[in-house]
């Protein structure tokens, strides 16, 4: 008795076969956004703010300066190039990375350069 031909799988549905299996679709997902911490916004007391005013001031285009700043319920620390400093505007840009004076909480300027 002769056996029937198998028909061959499609390579898309046989690649399917060895994809990882998720039980809970965005689980993962759902995790990690409650594993973050939101913090409230620091609101500057008046000699903090003459601090960072003083620090602001002593910035440069061009030099190394670390910015602590808050940014969507957190406060991210970035390391980098002064690209530009727009007083009008009340805009800061760290390489890439454009901050809002306001947001600014610390300002470390790198004393070498």
């Amino acid at each position: 008795m002769a056996s029937r031909p198998r028909h061959k799988m499609p390579i898309e549905d046989r690649a399917k076969q060895f994809m990882p299996f998720a039980a809970l679709k965005g689980l993962p997902d759902a995790l990690a956004a409650r594993e973050k911490i939101t913090v409230p916004k620091i609101e500057l007391s008046e000699e903090m703010a003459e601090e960072l005013d003083r620090k602001m001031h002593g910035l440069v285009k061009g030099q190394i300066a670390s910015v602590i700043y808050f940014h969507q319920n957190e406060y991210l620390k970035i390391t980098g190039m002064v690209a530009r400093i727009e007083e009008t505007s009340r805009l800061l840009q760290i390489v890439n990375t454009k901050i809002i004076f306001d947001d600014i909480l610390d300002i470390i300027a790198d004393p070498h350069l």
